[in-house]
């Protein structure tokens, strides 16, 4: 197996079984505070963070698994897909570390879950997509379609709140802040995803001017 791809693999487990945990830990609080498993479950999905390390699992396997073996596979080995993701879980690291980690203090295989999905995912994941994603097509304009998921995101928060009442982070809380200050904090963090995305696609330009137009060999 090439290298790259033993790096993808140890990476894919090691986040599938980061989110496992999340998954058991999310269930058993929930059943703790009289909710069901599907709550828990519900719960689990309504985070950014789960949903980004989920497709980067995903990403990972599949450059694990390598090209030729289904459509699926084939989208999350597309370079922009896997930039797009590098943004996504970068964003994920960064505003955990800088605006979320002093609101709660988890202990035990907790702990060891959330280092997992915020502070080990994210620079793994970048060291995986520097190492082997080719970059020579990254294009400038791909900073702005890429931000469909955390848009997209963030209205189906909009549409989660608005029906049960629950909102996953402090800066999104409808009922706390209003409409006007969330759009404005939603605004703030898409500039930093831009911000994200337009750094990404600078290092990949740099790094396929000093390498040439090779593809890293992830087959």
């Amino acid at each position: 197996m090439p290298h790259h791809r033993a790096l993808a693999a140890f990476a894919a487990l090691l986040g599938w079984f980061g989110l496992a945990l999340q998954l058991w830990f999310s269930v058993q609080i929930t059943l703790a505070r009289g909710g069901t498993t599907l709550d828990g479950v519900w719960l689990y999905l309504g985070f950014y963070t789960i949903l980004t390390n989920l497709l980067v699992a995903k990403a990972l396997s599949s450059a694990a698994i390598g090209p030729g073996h289904g459509p699926v596979i084939g989208f999350f080995l597309r370079p922009g897909v896997q930039t797009a993701i590098a943004m996504s879980i970068v964003i994920v690291g960064l505003i955990y570390n800088l605006m979320l980690r002093q609101l709660w203090h988890p202990q035990g295989w907790l702990l060891v879950a959330d280092v997992i999905v915020h502070d080990v995912m994210p620079p793994l994941y970048l060291l995986y997509w520097w190492l082997a994603v080719p970059k020579q097509d990254l294009r400038w304009r791909q900073a702005l379609v890429w931000q469909s998921y955390p848009a997209g995101y963030f209205f189906y928060v909009l549409l989660r709140g608005a029906v049960n009442g629950w909102y996953p982070y402090p800066f999104l809380d409808v009922p706390a802040l209003g409409y006007l200050r969330v759009l404005l904090n939603a605004f703030g963090v898409l500039m930093a995803f831009i911000a994200v995305a337009s750094a990404l696609i600078a290092l990949g330009r740099v790094r396929v001017r000093r390498h040439g137009n090779t593809t890293p060999d992830v087959s």
